[in-house]
């Protein structure tokens, strides 16, 4: 089993608490309330900008060609998650330019920017590839439900498309990282992250991370 599996299958208590989440499923079934998902993306808009911002380190990081230019696709798959969150900002009026961040965002953000800046490249995968393998996971989960309003969501990390994103970059960990408790904690720790960052967007309030 590939170090990119493993830490994926050593996770999956938080992947499945995820999917069972109540936000999530609420994506699913089209029942979760619109400023719950209107809060959702314009924290999630915050977020992406940091990921794409630690994306750029990797890319300045990459030792050999392949690396650069991975990376550099995966960026702009990320400009075009940040479009998707346009188009809901421009239909539902959602201010993206005023965003806040709440405690949850920072806590991810911090995370992600201070292992980017510190760790070296395997670490800033096993920080950034739980958030593109859990949105493959939930959408491909998702996929087939009655989503209603939230189908565009689903079907956009359903899409093949963004499940071979994901695989790009647990392939780049599989290239770059040592099996270290470094980088099992970076992961574990992105996966933590991911489950407060959908928990604080369903009870705004708690400021949980």
């Amino acid at each position: 089993m590939s170090l990119a599996r493993r830490l994926w299958a050593d996770t999956s208590d938080l992947a499945d608490a995820t999917l069972a989440h109540p936000f999530v499923q609420g994506l699913a079934d089209g029942s979760l309330p619109r400023e719950r998902f209107t809060g959702y993306v314009a924290q999630d808009a915050f977020f992406l900008q940091a990921f794409a911002r630690a994306y750029a380190m990797a890319v300045v990081r990459s030792p050999d060609r392949a690396g650069l230019e991975a990376f550099a696709d995966l960026l702009a798959g990320v400009r075009e998650e940040l479009r998707l969150h346009d188009g809901y900002a421009a239909r539902w009026g959602i201010d993206l330019a005023g965003v806040a961040p709440a405690p949850a965002t920072s806590a991810y953000t911090d995370f992600l920017l201070a292992t980017a800046a510190t760790g070296g490249l395997g670490e800033i995968c096993a920080a950034m590839t739980p958030c593109m393998r859990l949105y493959a996971h939930l959408g491909q989960s998702l996929a087939g439900r009655p989503a209603g309003t939230y189908t565009e969501w689903v079907t956009t990390y359903a899409d093949p498309g963004f499940e071979e994103l994901a695989a790009t970059l647990e392939r780049l960990l599989d290239r770059y990282a040592e099996d270290t408790p470094d980088v099992a904690r970076a992961y574990r720790r992105a996966m933590e992250l991911e489950l407060g960052f959908f928990a604080a967007a369903w009870s705004p309030g708690d400021g949980r991370a």
